[in-house]
């Protein structure tokens, strides 16, 4: 689990709503008219902006911001290394049991390919496609997030001119200039709390997080080439850590 993630939301929604108790208190902010523009009014346009699939695992795409799947850099390369080894050693067929037994769904697919003599430039060219397409389809889920934060504020917007043209029909009446005072006060919070507190901070996560990924994925990829290709695995260890801060890098072989 991300504890800044974590901290961070629990942290502004604890402020703001302890806010809100300490002056008039969580009811005057609660208004049901608000809540079907700016909730009911985002959902709907979601719906119509993405595809239904994309909608379903919304819960799913949120639970990565909050706990990622996470990739231990270094422990990686001393794997890498381990089999860079055992394949000068005793050849790269003796990687089969290895890769069989894999956890990593992309190491394993690069290892086995390599395992079973396929061509350097298909291997690369194979795995490079799966790497685009699912930075493809994390790149899509952040941007349900990033819309949703855009249209929270739109509809924030609308909410507060719903507001504000009831308020003037009635300025005869005073006891309704209030209740449409609040709807025009109240959707642009609610646009700018969705939009500030989930939409944006938490599509930018995805996006770290694909980043996270990607970079994993490349260290994979051109682990598997320079096995393949036979290579110190010295000089594999060393363009491995070229993807780390140079604070993490610790070589095996000192």
């Amino acid at each position: 689990m991300d504890l800044g993630t974590v901290v961070g939301l629990v942290l502004t929604l604890a402020l703001l709503f302890g806010a809100m108790a300490m002056g008039v208190g969580i009811g005057p902010y609660i208004d049901i008219p608000s809540v079907l523009i700016v909730f009911g009014g985002t959902t709907g346009v979601l719906l119509i902006g993405f595809k239904m699939e994309q909608m379903k695992s919304l819960s799913k795409i949120f639970m990565i911001a909050i706990k990622p799947p996470q990739e231990n850099l270094p422990e990686l390369i001393k794997k890498m290394v381990e089999y860079s080894t055992k394949a000068r050693r005793d050849g790269i067929l003796a990687l089969e049991s290895d890769a069989n037994n894999e956890s990593n769904a992309f190491l394993k697919k690069g290892l086995s390919m390599a395992v079973d003599g396929n061509e350097p430039d298909t291997i690369r060219d194979l795995l490079e496609i799966e790497m685009e397409q699912t930075s493809g389809r994390h790149r899509g889920n952040a941007q349900i997030f990033a819309q949703m934060g855009g249209f929270s504020g739109a509809m924030g917007m609308i909410g507060t001119l719903i507001g504000l043209v009831a308020m003037l029909l009635n300025m005869a009446d005073p006891s309704a200039i209030g209740p449409a005072m609040a709807v025009a006060l109240l959707t642009t919070m609610y646009g700018a709390m969705i939009g500030n507190i989930v939409g944006a901070p938490v599509a930018n996560i995805l996006e770290i997080r694909d980043a996270d990924e990607t970079l994993a994925k490349t260290l994979i990829l051109e682990g598997i080439m320079a096995i393949q290709a036979g290579d110190n695995p010295r000089t594999l260890e060393g363009k491995l850590l070229s993807f780390l801060p140079p604070k993490e890098r610790s070589s095996q072989f000192n």
